[in-house]
């Protein structure tokens, strides 16, 4: 569920764009005008603001707000530009083939995104970049972790609640054969179950792994792999059980202790605000005892902070 605010009664794009310029104009800019227009607007009006934006004064917006803005906020208002398919495509992209390559982030991005939203990115990034994200997955990764990731994004995967209690208790075994039970682990079952199997299926295969064996299987997942292999792994299965928590945890992570991982906070907030902001929100206060909005205001300041919190709501 999104925590987006969006006004009741809406100025036109048009209107919007020729704020925004007035917000560039002058010594200085105006940020707190950028904030306050730009994160309460969902993906189609902001995509409609930039063309309107050219239209009027023949300068893409993406420029100018590169050109106005600086740090953190310029980070974080650079990505809310894009829609959400597109703003993953451009995660990844970085992640894999910047100057610096994160396949931690690559991993946490493909491995965290639902089978319809990965599809949806593929094509995205094959007409973004002119190159198939499993071609950029296989210049960078290796091992059972490129397995996993290519497995992962390109096999559709259903997505509804049903299950077939034989097929769980059945992959359950499989899991635990191919793990625990034997001396070495068979990365290929691993891979093959939790590449193919939809969300409430797997989130019922931890609960039976639990209840049969004792162990978790996150736990046995952590035994048994390591590095970006096992990172991939318990991606995708916390994220079957309670994405919501999945998600708080990192952005408490990403503030907990001296300084503030500003890049980990802002990809967070800006790629979940229009879609389940308000479960993570929950569960943030559930299992910290404190909001998610006191968190970043205590860790951030200026019109960075302010952005973030109207993306928060």
């Amino acid at each position: 569920m999104s925590s987006l605010i969006i006004p009741p009664v809406l100025t036109s794009p048009q209107d919007d764009a020729a704020q925004l310029h007035r917000a560039f104009k002058g010594i200085g800019c105006d940020t707190a005008a950028v904030v306050n227009i730009l994160a309460h607007r969902d993906a189609t009006q902001r995509a409609l603001i930039q063309r309107e934006y050219k239209a009027m004064y023949s300068k893409g917006l993406i420029k100018h707000l590169k050109s106005e803005l600086s740090g953190n906020l310029e980070k974080a208002v650079l990505l809310w530009m894009y829609d959400p398919a597109s703003r993953d495509a451009v995660i990844i992209k970085e992640a894999l083939c910047g100057e610096t390559v994160h396949l931690r982030r690559a991993t946490e991005v493909m491995c965290s995104r639902t089978s319809t939203q990965l599809q949806q990115l593929r094509q995205l990034y094959l007409s973004m970049f002119q190159s198939y994200i499993e071609h950029d997955i296989q210049n960078v990764a290796s091992g059972d972790h490129k397995k996993l990731l290519l497995a992962y994004v390109s096999k559709p995967r259903y997505e509804g609640p049903e299950i077939d209690g034989d097929m769980v208790a059945k992959d359950a075994e499989a899991l635990y054969k191919a793990g625990e039970k034997r001396w070495g682990t068979d990365e290929d079952k691993f891979i093959q179950i939790f590449s193919e199997r939809s969300r409430a299926h797997l989130a019922a295969v931890s609960s039976t792994y639990k209840n049969l064996y004792g162990n978790s299987l996150k736990k046995a997942i952590k035994n048994e792999t390591s590095g970006y292999f096992e990172f991939g792994l318990q991606t995708i299965v916390r994220c079957a059980e309670n994405p919501g928590l999945y998600f708080a945890k990192i952005l408490y992570k990403a503030m907990k202790g001296l300084g503030t991982d500003d890049t980990t906070l802002i990809r967070i907030i800006v790629t979940r605000a229009e879609i389940d902001m308000q479960y993570i929100k929950t569960e943030y206060h559930r299992k910290y005892k404190k909001t998610l909005h006191d968190a970043v205001r205590s860790e951030t300041s200026g019109s960075y902070k302010d952005f973030l919190l109207s993306l928060l709501g």
